[in-house]
């Protein structure tokens, strides 16, 4: 149960980003949903708990959690843009 709660956060999350990079028309929602879930998951993973949090798995959604996800799929989000179209917008 935990890992569905956490695909639609992600996807949620990856909504989210892609509304705030502006790419939400341009790049299809299903690949800004994807990119999200990706950018949230590794951001839990790997910066949740070194900032004190406690990992995504861990099945404790937080604030600090929900707010370092985000960061980690508008960053995911970024890089992918880059790569496709040569500039951040």
């Amino acid at each position: 149960m935990g890992l569905i709660v956490l695909l639609i956060v992600g996807g949620l999350i990856g909504w989210v980003a892609s509304m705030i990079m502006r790419t939400d028309g341009q790049q299809g929602i299903f690949l800004n949903i994807v990119v999200g879930i990706v950018g949230a998951m590794l951001a839990g993973f790997l910066i949740t708990p070194l900032i004190g949090g406690a990992p995504i798995t861990s099945g404790v959604i937080s604030i600090q959690s929900v707010v370092v996800s985000l960061l980690g799929a508008v960053v995911l989000l970024a890089i992918i843009n880059l790569f496709r179209r040569g500039a951040v917008r």
